[in-house]
């Protein structure tokens, strides 16, 4: 067979390749990566990539001389007297720290997204932190103010003995972490938080729907109420709707009912909103109490004629208790017959429970108002 050079060509490319391939050997120690991830709610994350060091006999030697004081030249890369470097926050590869949503650090705002992560330590004194648009560098040796995004501070704490540099989450709530260096014997906590902007709380309340808490008609009634008054009308009612009538988990009762009213009185649908209600009021159970505080909704909109509806259904509905008599009084003074009103207050104070210490003085100053020709509403 006459040998073909470009099959030798093509032969050495290959061998050249295989060459340079690394080999996933065990490693020799030292300097580990590590990445610790720490979610606020069940959507945002702060996310830390570093190399962790150890003090390997150095106790007492890491802060100031392992790791300098203030900023350093190093006389590499970008590092110089000229533009001194601070440290990497770890080791190797400067550290990075991911933010999946808008945030804070210290107070202080931070966009969504990756950066690159330096700390200038001091003996005394808070440490500066700086996060730069640089993530794929070598230590800090191509660090420089104009790649800065956000310098804030933090002051060290005294820490119990630890061998290897560590990023722990010392402390967490719904929407905010503290997380901490940990190394030798200090640590350095900071604060990382995620503002409670409506579009934040949306993310956050659709994550959760389509887990568990989805499959219950109180949490999507809940999530309906909340995204309606945040002005997120296409998902208020998306799931009011599901609150209601969703496959297995939907349930018709005041509660749902009343929710989707509320999405759209809140979407000025009142005549549809006034139909759902009449629905509502009518479930077994409806309490007096709801009720009533859907007619003073009612005159709260201009909607006097149909409150008195709502209030004489409530009155024959619980054969004149005295919340429902309150409830015509507030009708009726809406439609400046106040002398009506005033007979109906009445007969209420006489039927407040004895042990209810709130409503008498409340209806005693409402009928001195009637008395005067005024209106309670």
């Amino acid at each position: 067979m006459k040998f073909k050079p470009y099959f030798f060509v093509v032969g050495m490319l290959f061998f050249a390749q295989v060459v340079h391939a690394q080999l996933s050997l065990p490693p020799n120690g030292g300097n580990e990566r590590s990445v610790v991830r720490q979610y606020m709610g069940s959507v945002a994350y702060v996310e830390i990539d570093y190399r962790s060091p150890d003090v390997a006999g150095r106790e007492g030697q890491i802060w100031g001389t392992v790791v300098p004081y203030g900023l350093n030249g190093f006389g590499f890369g970008k590092s110089s007297q000229d533009n001194p470097s601070p440290w990497r926050a770890g080791a190797n590869e400067n550290t990075t720290i991911e933010f999946s949503h808008d945030m804070t650090v210290q107070g202080q705002p931070i966009a969504a997204g990756k950066y690159g992560f330096h700390i200038i330590t001091q003996e005394t004194g808070p440490w500066t932190l700086i996060f730069t648009n640089e993530t794929n560098a070598w230590g800090s040796f191509y660090y420089t103010p104009d790649d800065e995004v956000l310098r804030t501070e933090a002051n060290p704490e005294e820490s119990d003995f630890r061998e290897y540099l560590t990023y722990e989450f010392v402390a967490r709530k719904g929407d905010t972490t503290t997380v901490a260096l940990i190394w030798e014997n200090k640590k350095l906590p900071f604060t990382i938080a995620v503002p409670q902007n409506n579009e934040f709380m949306l993310a956050q309340v659709e994550s959760e729907l389509t887990g568990q808490l989805g499959f219950q008609w109180n949490n999507l009634s809940q999530a309906a109420n909340w995204a309606s008054g945040a002005g997120f009308h296409e998902h208020a009612i998306s799931w009011a709707d599901a609150a209601l009538s969703a496959p297995f988990i939907g349930q018709r009762n005041f509660n749902t009912l009343q929710t989707k009213a509320t999405v759209l009185f809140a979407q000025e649908k009142t005549d549809e909103a006034v139909e759902v209600m009449g629905e509502a009021i009518k479930e077994p159970a409806a309490t007096a109490f709801q009720i009533h505080a859907y007619g003073r909704q009612l005159i709260g909109i201009g909607q006097q004629d149909k409150a008195i509806e709502v209030f004489k259904y409530n009155h024959e509905r619980f054969e004149g208790a005295w919340p429902t008599n309150y409830g015509l009084a507030r009708g009726y003074s809406a439609l400046g017959e106040y002398k009506v009103a005033l007979k109906h207050l009445k007969v209420a104070l006489e039927n407040v429970p004895e042990n209810d210490a709130v409503n008498p003085p409340v209806i005693e100053a409402n009928i001195k108002k009637l008395e005067n020709k005024e209106d309670i509403n």
